[in-house]
């Protein structure tokens, strides 16, 4: 796992001990700050706050060695469950695309702190999300739920790159698979497949498709081409 300084922005290796922040954020639309601006300003944010050392996905993954970046994916719950500190970049809460992006799921369900506290802005990320309030409370924990309920939360949620709508949901099922982009949709049925393997829960025939019938057995290509019955 690399760390970016917070001071110089160089890039170290995490080691064991050292405490971080973390940005979780969505990428840049027209009149919005850009990558760079982001990364300074949540540098600055975490300095203030005693870290000196942050990780931001978009500069701290070499997304040229596809084995960092598998690693990354299957590892990338626990990394946001472990900073000390997430902070979550929105211009205009309720209507932030933060809440309609695959990767920022797990980045709001791993953490016990963001956006200042997760407690405390509960009710009105329930509002948003439709996420109810005792899983973001983790009373129970998330994983409590049933497969199908699970999959709820992803359906309005969007991906840019087909392939993320399964592995963004990698860690909501506590499944590692190998991603391998290029494979479409295959990624979203290789995920359900995991699932019926690893998990005892029958929930997921509760799906129906909404279009396109696939044939006879119970896949779907998308989360959002499904609701539960």
């Amino acid at each position: 796992m690399w760390l970016a300084d917070t001071w110089t922005g160089e890039f170290v290796v995490k080691k064991n001990g050292p405490r971080y922040a973390i940005l979780s954020h969505v990428w840049k639309v027209e009149g919005k700050p850009s990558m760079s601006e982001k990364i300074r300003r949540a540098c600055a944010v975490a300095r203030a706050h005693g870290y000196r050392s942050i990780w931001v996905d978009s500069c701290c993954i070499d997304k040229t060695s596809s084995a960092e970046l598998s690693e990354a994916i299957n590892s990338m719950f626990a990394w946001y469950r472990d900073a000390s500190s997430p902070r979550a970049y929105n211009s205009y809460f309720r209507e932030s695309m933060w809440f309609t992006r695959g990767w920022t799921l797990q980045e709001l369900l791993a953490p016990a702190v963001v956006i200042e506290t997760k407690s405390s802005l509960a009710s009105l990320i329930a509002l948003v999300t439709t996420i109810p309030t005792s899983v973001l409370l983790c009373t129970p924990p998330f994983r409590d739920f049933n497969v199908a309920r699970r999959m709820s939360w992803a359906s309005k949620r969007s991906t840019t790159r087909v392939e993320d709508e399964a592995y963004s949901l990698l860690s909501i099922f506590d499944i590692n698979m190998p991603t391998l982009y290029g494979e479409g949709s295959r990624a979203f049925r290789r995920l359900q497949e995991e699932i019926l393997r690893r998990i005892p829960d029958d929930s997921i025939f509760a799906w129906f498709p909404c279009r396109c019938p696939l044939g006879p057995h119970p896949h779907v290509r998308h989360p959002r081409d499904s609701r539960v019955l």
